[in-house]
């Protein structure tokens, strides 16, 4: 560590005093009742996750590593939720959380969990967070490297490493696929391993500083399988020594990168590393749609349960544990919150989802998360779900900043937030559109800062409704060619106007790159309106007032 005590924030100085591996064997000795804010700082490091705020609540977080369990595991975890009457939340790195556990059962949960063969370490804290992949690694059709076994012992070398637990700077986000097509985009991760072809060898391309509102940069690394392993470690050495300990608001690898530079870093990370970078192969990464049924590459199928956005019960782990078992099936969680049987015989679905919602990403919301402004997952009847499943539409539904949906990284992304600009709304959500998310190019941009719920339905419909009037077959691709051309000022007018005429005018890809020219595609479409009355070089006050004309209960 190299800043001094005094610039650092209150958590570095409770690793000065005592760090997390050290402090490990204080669990079995704490007063859950009365915790203190240290102790509920380290209890972070191993999974439990306890606010002063919400005393009495506690959470348990599983690392599940790729999101591979065998249906005994999946049972096992099924009898401890039907035990306890606890409630399990997907979580978006391929793990789950079990919820509604207090200071009387939270440490018997804790070691039931952990002698199942799994484990809570580092599933939430400053630690290398679960370590994700494609969930078709191996077996999917797009695959080119199993990356199953990499990852194993990327996780083997930091988990119980003494140095490491809690102790980095902030958290490391770490995604690997040998997929030339992922289920979902990894480039949210700090790291990103993607996978890459160079001299007709197929290796990975690593990738940096993403988060849930920006995108993994393209660091100009080319590794071979041998090397991923080794050149991870010295990445997160590099991180541990030179990272930012100070404002919490800073000390993501993201900000580190913004200050220093990508190749300053690379510096650091190379004098760990030892051996000298290969400069980067071709990315390989094509889009694809993924069916509920999905044949794999040795004829067997996968089937994907779309679980209710994230939430599962015991009885419904249950059925899940006993048709895997009785079908000699693997279970996988996916990033996506839905749940993968792999190796069935046919193409079958096994049982009716919980929900249709295969492209829908939601937060975990108020009920479980302090953070969230509100209940996302209630509050998806706000959304037109049929439209977003018949265009497999990639929506991503945060309840707060943090952005735990990636809703920056989606064709339309939302954030709901509480309100008063419109009177009496129930709440509100900001929209984000036309996330570039298959190859990493750019995340979704701001559109409107705030939409009360009310009217969220009709404006997504809207939306979706000039994309069909597009004729693109895809949204990220009408995103490209269409939405992204114009300024975001432009398209929340656009939005604005077709909503207060009742229309849905086909929006074109743009000739001109002038405001001018933005200006006059109102004047055509739009004649007459006394709303468009502009008096500068901007559309701020027009989409203000129409806004407010419109939306105000």
């Amino acid at each position: 560590m190299e800043q001094e005590n005094t610039k650092i924030n209150k958590y570095e100085r409770y690793k000065l005093r005592l760090s997390p591996y050290d402090f490990f064997p204080q669990i079995a000795t704490l007063d859950f009742d009365n915790l203190g804010d240290a102790d509920r700082y380290y209890l972070q490091d191993f999974g439990i996750f306890n606010a002063d705020f919400l005393e009495d609540a506690f959470t348990l977080r599983v690392r599940i590593a790729a999101g591979r369990l065998t249906p005994q595991e999946f049972s096992a975890l099924a009898q401890i939720v039907s035990a306890y009457d606890l409630h399990i939340i997907l979580t978006a790195r391929a793990g789950l959380q079990l919820h509604g556990l207090d200071a009387k059962n939270i440490l018997d949960v804790f070691y039931k969990v952990n002698a199942l063969g799994l484990t809570t370490w580092q599933s939430f804290g400053d630690n290398v967070r679960n370590i994700v992949c494609d969930v078709y690694d191996g077996v999917g059709e797009f695959c080119e490297i199993e990356v199953y076994p990499i990852l194993m012992q990327m996780q083997e070398r930091v988990l119980k490493n003494p140095r490491y637990v809690g102790m980095l700077p902030r958290r490391i986000s770490v995604g690997i696929s040998g997929n030339r097509a992922n289920v979902l985009s990894l480039f949210a991760n700090d790291l990103y391993f993607a996978l890459a072809q160079k001299e007709n060898i197929f290796g990975f391309n690593v990738y940096m500083g993403g988060k849930n509102s920006e995108m993994a940069q393209n660091a100009d690394i080319f590794l071979q399988t041998s090397e991923v392993s080794d050149f991870f470690v010295a990445f997160i050495e590099a991180f541990f020594l030179h990272g930012s300990r100070g404002s919490r608001l800073k000390t993501r690898l993201f900000y580190m990168l913004e200050n220093i530079g990508i190749e300053k870093f690379k510096a650091y990370i190379q004098n760990e590393y030892k051996k000298p970078f290969q400069n980067a192969g071709q990315t390989i990464l094509e889009k694809a749609k993924f069916n509920e049924c999905q044949r794999l590459k040795d004829g067997s199928y996968a089937f994907c349960y779309q679980t209710d956005f994230a939430r599962l019960n015991a009885a419904q782990m249950h059925c899940i544990a006993q048709y895997a078992s009785e079908h000699d099936a693997a279970i996988r969680l996916g990033i996506d919150h839905n749940i993968y049987l792999l190796g069935l015989k046919e193409a079958d679905t096994a049982f009716a989802p919980a929900h249709k919602n295969a492209t829908i990403l939601a937060c975990a919301g108020s009920e479980y998360c302090p953070y969230s402004y509100w209940n996302i997952k209630d509050e998806t009847s706000y959304l037109p779900l049929e439209k977003i499943l018949k265009h497999r539409i990639l929506v991503g539904f945060s309840g707060c900043a943090k952005g735990c949906a990636r809703h920056q990284h989606s064709d339309i992304g939302l954030i709901g937030l509480r309100t008063n600009n419109f009177g009496n709304a129930e709440g509100g959500a900001r929209v984000f559109l036309g996330a570039q998310h298959t190859k990493g190019k750019s995340v979704g941009r701001m559109i409107f800062s705030m939409v009360p719920l009310q009217h969220l339905h009709t404006l997504l419909n809207l939306i979706i409704a000039m994309y069909e009037e597009s004729g693109y077959g895809d949204f990220e691709m009408y995103a490209q060619k269409v939405l992204n051309q114009y300024s975001e000022d432009f398209l929340a007018l656009w939005f604005l106007l077709n909503l207060q005429t009742g229309q849905k005018i086909k929006l074109l890809a743009r000739k001109n790159s002038s405001f001018e020219y933005e200006k006059s595609l109102f004047g055509v479409h739009f004649f007459g309106l006394e709303v468009l009355d502009f008096d500068d070089e901007s559309f701020k006050k027009v989409i203000s007032s129409l806004s407010k004309q419109l939306w105000t209960i």
